[in-house]
């Protein structure tokens, strides 16, 4: 019988999640990946990982997913406006189950900061407290990737724009965050747990250097309002209410809500997070 289940197991975190557990010696046994689609598993099921089938949307499958494991680590969904009730249908199956603890995927600052994300999971975190399960909370900052992925488009324009005021933001690789999750998930802890989670912070100035010295094309950090930056991003084809979202996050940034001094990254994964640069030089391919 599986020891630990991970949800949303064939996404990008989820998928790396469990290759951490498997590369730090846990046996493939006592892992059950919780999916939606089995066939997206198929590799994982090769070297031995239980393939559970289940959906957030269907409540009626999520009993059977967490059936028999100790830990649960709960990847928050990806649909914003039903993630409360997705999270809690896992959490009220896990409950049932007699799951020993929940890992949640939550976001930096989630009980103080004004992000437009972070609503939900403040919901979820709080519907973890009320279910009397223990829990272990991964706030996570941003990834890495939200920047490295848009290389191209850096490089094409030599620009990269922002709302950010100067602000910081303590990105992490994927991977770190994986790994931290693979280390709270298989780790003994006594009570609940909160940890604020982000890499070593950067500007969007600091952004532009590193990818102009990594690069060798010169790009630069164009800075401006947030409503001159929905602006922008309308007259390059995204819509009203997509522009401003993505504002209003940049918006959080300049209020300092996704930079963090805390060391709770790299004591649970044993090192320094991955550099910045050598996340712009891996994404450069």
């Amino acid at each position: 019988m599986p020891t630990y289940a991970v949800t949303g197991a064939t996404g990008r975190l989820g998928r790396l999640v469990i290759e951490r557990l498997l590369d730090t010696g846990v046996p493939a046994t006592e892992i059950a990946a919780v999916v939606r689609s089995p066939e997206k598993a198929a590799d994982l099921a090769a070297r031995g990982v239980e393939i559970r089938q289940a959906d957030y949307d269907d409540p009626s499958t999520l009993p059977g997913a967490v059936a028999g494991v100790r830990r649960v680590l709960l990847i928050s969904g990806d649909t914003p406006g039903q993630r409360v009730a997705q999270h809690t249908a896992v959490i009220d199956a896990a409950r049932l189950a007699g799951v020993e603890r929940v890992v949640y995927t939550s976001i930096l600052k989630a009980d103080t900061t004004t992000n437009p994300l972070a609503a939900e999971h403040k919901a979820t975190e709080a519907v973890l407290a009320a279910s009397g399960l223990p829990y272990t909370v991964l706030r996570n900052s941003w990834y890495t990737e939200n920047y490295t992925d848009q290389l191209p488009q850096y490089l094409q324009t030599g620009a990269i724009l922002g709302a950010t005021g100067g602000g910081s933001v303590s990105a992490a690789t994927r991977a770190d965050y994986a790994a931290a999750a693979a280390a709270a998930l298989t780790r003994d802890e006594d009570g609940n747990a909160v940890y604020e989670l982000g890499g070593t912070a950067f500007t969007f100035d600091e952004l532009a250097e590193a990818v102009t010295e990594v690069t060798g094309t010169t790009v630069v950090h164009r800075d401006m309002s947030a409503s001159d930056l929905a602006a922008t991003l309308q007259s390059v084809g995204l819509d009203a209410g997509t522009a401003g979202f993505v504002a209003a996050l940049d918006h959080s940034i300049a209020l300092g809500e996704l930079a963090t001094d805390s060391d709770d990254l790299s004591r649970l994964i044993g090192r320094p997070n991955t550099p910045l640069r050598d996340a712009i030089r891996a994404a450069r391919g």
